[in-house]
């Protein structure tokens, strides 16, 4: 590769609480890292963990002067750290997902004409025709997302379109309220940016282009044909496709650094800015997955990433444009009953202790003797079910398990739902696939064994503190050489191997194949239960 390690690449992460920025170099290695605490270092802003939650409850929203000011200071500490801003060769970022900036008329032409003299947030004052942007935390849009729905012809089929069904978070269901209940507001909007392509025009001194993964988390793009789709732009809002322009593939270079940096910090002429993603596709670029890996977190909420190249929408999950691979997909599946569910088990069957539940998953038997728990402590999301359902080897209910046949059902009922819902969304075990842990349990070996048996695949560990930044930084340096047909996966062949931690027990897969179908139909079982 013709990069030359005195070269930097930075990666920005716009998300809820905070702005970060790690640097790069040629071989990969970290040199730089910074961030600014939203709501500790820009106090005048008043937010409560980066936003602010309205009367309602529903609507939560973030200044969008806020994140301009954020840029500010970051790039002022890297300033005085003695950050060498003229060996960086390009940047790019990501930002939380599904948020939205309503730029005022004529702000394009402020972007163009930067004065180095003054900061950005001075510049910016008055360029946005909505001064608090809604954000993913939002939930107010459900009469907006039946509006969709019904007009496009029902759930599957804006899934089928869009990779989701209608999400009151997704960005589409948002411009909607804000041509419904502001309408003169949208009438001063001329450009309509998500957060990571608002950072990116920031950067680049003009409106800057959505990407084609980031873009996918909208309800507004088609994402087979990666344009815009008719039918969800009329059910939005009018005139919409010209303030969202044309979304470009991720890995594009949206041209060079607005001269405003250069002046100011000293960045080169000739730094490229490469499209921003959103931060889900930004960790699938830290995290490095390649075709066929699957990537879970598992935390408060346990989550999915899956590389996917034949994808298969349904009406739980979202499916995006991969990132790094303009010819593959990229899935993400949220569960909400993680680890406080699998504490709860721990306080009530292992007293309290990790030690003791590890050793438990120890001596039992792989398959639980064909007892299957599902425990969904709270409402999950997939699927929108609730309750504790637990079934004997004959799918007959069982009032309980023993305390040790309690801990078994529970990881492997976690970790076959994710098996399952996984390949409903067109995701395949190929050779070579690699299962990435991540998050707190992932310390846990014993619970990775079981993720490992279900899975029939070894199970990594990887460090993704900063992972959307990292996989930002990786991807600035990828929209370099991306034009010479270089792969994401050569690209990123000097950063540092993710640790094997477990592989599949033999057999493993004779168990859980029968496991898994049983699993599916119990589950559908439980579903219809809770519709009633």
């Amino acid at each position: 590769m013709a990069t030359s390690t005195d070269s930097f690449y930075l990666g920005f992460d716009f998300s809820t609480q905070q702005l970060k920025v790690v640097a790069v170099d040629g071989n990969l290695n970290v040199v730089h890292q910074d961030n600014v605490q939203f709501d500790s270092e820009l106090p005048e802003f008043g937010t409560q963990g980066g936003v602010h939650i309205h009367a309602d409850r529903l609507t939560v929203t973030s200044p969008v002067l806020m994140w301009v000011k954020a840029l500010d200071l970051i790039l002022g500490k890297m300033k005085n750290a003695g950050f060498d801003f003229s060996r960086v060769k390009a940047l790019s970022g990501s930002g939380q997902q599904h948020g939205s900036v309503y730029w005022r008329k004529g702000t394009n032409q402020v972007l163009r004409d930067l004065h180095p003299g003054k900061t950005l947030h001075e510049l910016l004052k008055g360029g946005f025709a909505v001064s608090d942007s809604p954000v993913w935390m939002d939930s107010s849009t459900t009469e907006q997302c039946q509006y969709l729905e019904t007009a496009v012809g029902g759930a599957q089929r804006v899934a089928d379109i869009t990779g989701s069904r209608a999400y009151e978070r997704f960005t589409g269901n948002q411009i909607a309220k804000i041509y419904k209940a502001k309408p003169e507001k949208y009438e001063d909007t001329e450009r309509i940016s998500l957060v990571s392509s608002f950072a990116a025009s920031l950067f680049l001194g003009n409106y800057a282009a959505i990407d084609y993964s980031d873009g996918s988390g909208m309800n507004l793009m088609d994402i087979f044909s990666k344009q815009w789709a008719d039918s969800c732009l009329e059910a939005t809002a009018p005139h919409l496709e010209e303030r969202l322009g044309a979304p470009v593939p991720s890995s594009a270079v949206l041209g060079l650094l607005s001269p405003y940096y250069v002046t100011r910090y000293g960045f080169p002429e000739d730094c490229k800015v490469v499209a921003f993603t959103g931060d889900n596709p930004g960790s699938l670029a830290g995290m490095r997955l390649q075709e066929g890996d699957i990537a879970v977190s598992l935390g408060t909420s346990d989550t999915v990433f899956l590389w996917i190249k034949e994808p298969r929408p349904t009406v739980e999950g979202h499916i995006f444009c991969n990132p790094v691979d303009c010819h593959s997909y990229m899935a993400l599946i949220c569960y909400k009953n993680g680890s406080l569910t699998r504490e709860r088990i721990r306080n009530k069957c292992a007293g309290g202790s990790w030690e003791v539940f590890s050793s438990v998953l120890r001596s039992t038997p792989i398959g639980n003797d064909g007892n299957i728990g599902i425990y969904f402590d709270t409402m999950e999301i997939t699927p929108s079910a609730v309750g504790v359902h637990r079934f004997d080897k004959e799918n007959t209910k069982v009032a309980g398990f023993s305390a040790q046949g309690e801990i078994r059902a529970l990881v492997e009922g976690q970790f076959l739902a994710k098996r399952v819902h996984a390949e409903k969304l067109g995701y395949k075990i190929i050779p070579g696939t690699r299962v990435l842990a991540t998050g707190g349990a992932s310390s846990n070996k014993d619970i990775l064994q079981v993720l490992s048996d279900v899975f029939d695949a070894p199970v990594y560990t990887i460090d993704v503190a900063n992972s959307a930044c990292l996989g930002c930084g990786y991807r600035a340096l990828q929209g370099l050489v991306a034009e010479s047909g270089m792969s994401f996966a050569e690209v990123v062949r000097k950063a540092p191997e993710p640790q094997l931690a477990v592989t599949p027990t033999p057999g493993a897969e004779k168990v859980f194949a029968p496991l898994l179908r049983r699993y599916t139909e119990l589950e559908e079982g439980v579903l219809q239960e809770s519709k009633q």
